[in-house]
């Protein structure tokens, strides 16, 4: 099992904030465990009591709407912190965050958490900054929702994978997502869903083979993503 200390992975979030010393706390108590493709981190209602810091792997965060369509709000990488929210507002989850792929997590007790961020302020303040980044796009989200069309919002959350995840050579994108997980990101049917990425592809903007993909006129999806 890796130490904080040593780990890469905190480079890309708020625990490189921390010092040496707490940093060692962390990771005596953390625990590291792997999650099935498919498999949840945790599930709305549930008490996390922690946050997870994603090593490898990808989740999608979703929620249940009442008519039983569920709702991608995010993709969650490696590098990320997921469960921070709960744990500040000491309420059950709010959402849902399932495995796409094989993922290595590693989980961190509330109380450790709860202790840095009494103690250090430059990791509390970048633990306050990615909430409301969060809490921005999820407002992003919304205006969207109301204001652009589905072929739209389908382009622009390409435009959007293809900056958020690496690429292969090839240029395929480093994410695989069904048909119903595009539909669940940008809040329509699977049938509509499927329906547009077909012509996307017959116009040359994407290429799919299963469930991979790559972008081949980012130019063509932007002008789409502004209405033109």
């Amino acid at each position: 099992m890796s130490k904080c200390e040593q780990c890469i992975v905190k480079q890309f979030n708020s625990l490189k904030h921390l010092s040496r010393e707490e940093l060692k706390r962390v990771s005596a108590c953390k625990t590291s465990k792997i999650i099935k493709k498919g498999k949840p981190l945790f599930e709305e209602g549930d008490r996390i009591n922690g946050v997870f810091c994603i090593k490898d792997g990808v989740c999608k965060v979703s929620k249940m709407s009442e008519n039983g369509r569920n709702q991608i709000i995010s993709l969650i990488k490696k590098g990320d912190i997921i469960g921070e929210r709960s744990l500040i507002s000491d309420e059950p989850a709010n959402l849902t965050a399932i495995a796409l792929d094989d993922m290595e997590v590693c989980f961190i007790p509330k109380e450790e958490i709860i202790k840095d961020l009494e103690k250090n302020p430059g990791f509390t303040m970048s633990v306050l900054k990615d909430m409301a980044n969060t809490l921005k796009k999820a407002d992003n989200v919304i205006v969207d929702m109301a204001q652009k069309t589905v072929k739209q919002r389908l382009a622009e959350t390409l435009i959007r994978l293809k900056d958020k995840f690496d690429v292969t050579d090839d240029g395929i994108i480093n994410l695989q997502l069904s048909r119903e997980d595009f539909a669940n990101i940008v809040g329509t049917a699977t049938e509509s869903a499927i329906r547009l990425l077909s012509d996307f592809k017959k116009r040359g903007l994407v290429e799919f083979k299963g469930k991979e993909f790559k972008i081949l006129d980012t130019k063509s999806l932007e002008k789409i993503a502004q209405g033109f």
